[in-house]
């Protein structure tokens, strides 16, 4: 192969890039927050049912702009709203450069969730313009650049712990870096995405989020049975993932009795599992997607009862164990659920019908910190724990349904 051609094929993939790099600062921001919650509680005197509900808040707001962002981008094109959501979510992390109280710390979280909830629906819908043939590969590819903001974010939590910084906690100076890439992909995304693919930055001006016979279009998607079981899969599989990734930390150092380094070691390595991830999308656009949802939720199901199973009785090696099983299980979910809802919604709607479930998955994710965080202090945190255990149990039952019945 030439080096032109080698070029060339770099460049089909520059839009996948600079999309998943602002997915990936979207997802370091969620997950810099979880294991700054000590920090929070010593420095702000807070519970574990008020972090809890500040993240819920964080999560609520991203949820509520699912579907608008869909149906904006239906209408508006996609590239104005993936770059305005850049933008608003750096400039919130740039406010917390400066020491601050703690609701300026809450306001942050929520404007941070506006402008990170307006990127995954309307990427989905990009990536599935731009690489029609190999959508659950760009899925997983997308999904894995986020996990890996889950795994760097914890690291950079430890890595800024002993600097210096004039303005106050040194944790400060991740939202500083993180303000400053945001504004700066922000750019690198308006000018270049629409020279690849022209129709993203275009939009239908006879679609319109206002009018009640826009709605109905995505309201009669839950006409189709199948379409609603699994709305419900997701919601289920959500609640599970966001609960268990807002306090496994902790979990780890107060029910596991392990140090604060080895809890955010094994942290990392949950997001780490999210190479899976390039495999599950490539390997659903081949032998199906609904075979690989039900082995990738059993598989999330049954470590994750392992993990709590084995809390009083197992070193960190085998936690670990079951920790990186969950998150090769859920990551390798995400990008065949996106992939499978991208095939049976229908074009025009693509991204409102995407946006509607996806609120109904984030809205229940954003409920299950606050959940967790409560029945933790009323119950123990393996109860807890236990909850979301069914819940992605229930799950796994329903995508067997499906696929029973497809």
């Amino acid at each position: 192969m030439s080096v032109r051609e080698r070029a060339g094929r770099l460049t089909h993939y520059d839009v996948l890039v600079v999309t998943a790099a602002i997915w990936f600062l979207a997802k370091f921001l969620r997950y810099a927050f979880p294991p700054l919650f000590e920090s929070f509680q010593l420095s702000y005197g807070v519970s574990n049912a008020v972090l809890g509900a500040a993240y819920t808040g964080f999560m609520l707001v991203y949820a509520a702009m699912q579907f608008p962002s869909g149906v904006l981008a239906d209408r508006f094109g996609s590239v104005a709203i993936i770059t305005t959501g850049a933008i608003v979510a750096a400039v919130a992390a740039l406010v917390l450069v400066v020491d601050s109280p703690f609701l300026v710390l809450v306001a942050a979280m929520l404007v941070m969730g506006a402008g990170t909830g307006a990127h995954k629906t309307v990427a989905v819908r990009l990536l599935s313009q731009a690489y029609p043939s190999r959508t659950g590969r760009a899925l997983g590819v997308l999904d894995t650049f986020g996990a890996f903001g889950g795994v760097v974010a914890p690291a950079a939590v430890v890595a800024v712990a002993g600097m210096g910084f004039a303005l106050g906690a040194s944790w400060r100076l991740i939202f500083l870096v993180a303000g400053a890439v945001g504004l700066a992909l922000a750019v690198a995304f308006w000018i270049r995405v629409p020279k690849r693919v022209p129709s993203a930055a275009e939009g239908d001006a006879a679609t319109s989020a206002l009018s009640a016979a826009g709605l109905s279009q995505y309201a009669t998607l839950f006409r189709d049975w199948r379409f609603s079981v699994f709305a419900l899969l997701t919601v289920l599989f959500s609640f599970t993932y966001n609960g268990f990734v807002a306090f496994a930390p902790l979990y780890l150092t107060q029910e596991a009795g392990l140090a604060d380094s080895t809890a955010g070691l094994l942290y990392s390595a949950l997001f780490l599992a999210s190479l899976s991830q390039l495999a599950t999308g490539d390997l659903s656009d081949r032998v199906g997607k609904l075979p690989i949802i039900v082995l990738l939720l059993g598989l999330a199901s049954a470590a994750l009862v392992a993990f709590i199973s084995l809390t009083d009785t197992a070193g960190p090696i085998l936690l670990g164990a079951a920790l990186i099983l969950v998150g090769v299980g859920s990551h390798g979910f995400r990008p065949v659920r996106g992939a499978y809802l991208m095939a049976v919604i229908p074009d025009d709607v693509a991204g409102g019908g995407l946006g509607v479930v996806r609120t109904l998955l984030m809205a229940a994710g954003a409920v299950a910190p606050v959940t967790v965080g409560a029945l933790s202090e009323v119950a123990g945190f393996q109860p807890a724990f236990w909850l979301l255990a069914a819940s992605i149990s229930s799950a796994t039952v329903l995508g067997a349904l499906l696929w029973v019945f497809d």
